[in-house]
């Protein structure tokens, strides 16, 4: 583990003991919910995690490279930014998941247009952003949010 991965642990402890000195009761209903949401997720998560790796293993990183690399870059861009609006995985999956196809030889555009529309735009997650927020603000926000993913993507294509 890195020093900031032990911080984060060691802070979070300290202030889990700080919240049982203040009030134990509401800590420990508090520690009880999030069992209970993280037990909800967990299924999710794991289905997640299977259909990566079953896709990956019917399609090598190797192979989407290729199937990538005979793309117009751009084409390559914008197809692997709609995949990421419509793809709902958690970040902690999809970094490893970028880290492999990279790896493996995906371009750096795609990659971060891929990785910022999942990370910015959510199609799947649009029904409730609209109940909550109305139409035209969850039209905007996933309008720009593309629009920038994108403009993200060719600028890291151009550092990197």
């Amino acid at each position: 583990m890195d020093i900031f991965t032990i911080a984060i642990w060691v802070i979070t402890a300290g202030l889990l003991v700080f919240s049982f000195v203040k009030d134990k009761a509401k800590t420990k209903d508090a520690l009880k919910k999030a069992l209970f949401m993280g037990r909800g997720m967990a299924l999710s998560i794991f289905a997640v995690i299977f259909a990566i790796g079953l896709i990956l293993a019917v399609l090598p990183p190797e192979q989407i490279a290729d199937i990538i690399a005979k793309q117009n870059v751009f084409v390559a861009t914008i197809a692997a930014a709609a995949f990421g609006t419509v793809t709902l995985i958690p970040a902690f999956i999809a970094f490893p998941l970028i880290g492999t196809l990279a790896t493996a030889g995906v371009g750096i555009m795609p990659s971060v247009a891929f990785l910022t529309t999942l990370t910015m735009v959510g199609v799947a997650t649009f029904p409730l952003e609209k109940r909550e927020f109305g139409i035209k603000f969850a039209v905007t926000r996933n309008a720009l949010s593309f629009i920038f993913a994108i403009i993200i993507a060719v600028i890291m294509g151009a550092i990197l």
